[in-house]
């Protein structure tokens, strides 16, 4: 959210889903990927998600931000172990 004024204007408010029409909100999220043979979780990420479907929405320098992040430009803050059961 941006603050404008005294105002604070959240980025993707007025925006519709381009799938289904509904609205998109903020909301912070984690990601879960798989980099270079490594689970790795990205936690507080900033994305519009549409109300009606669940569609998620990235701005762009969010997407530059975890790219520099995966790419080794930033330490992670921590390590967790992961259970992993198979079916």
């Amino acid at each position: 959210m941006k603050k404008v004024g005294m105002k604070t204007q959240n980025f993707w408010e007025g925006e519709v889903c381009e799938y289904c029409g509904g609205s998109i909100v903020e909301r912070r999220v984690t990601i879960h990927r798989r980099v270079r043979g490594e689970y790795v979780l990205i936690e507080n990420v900033p994305v519009g998600v549409c109300v009606r479907c669940g569609m998620r929405y990235y701005a762009a320098n969010v997407l530059k931000t975890i790219q520099e992040r995966l790419r080794g430009r930033q330490q992670a803050e921590r390590q967790v172990v992961v259970s992993v059961y198979s079916l």
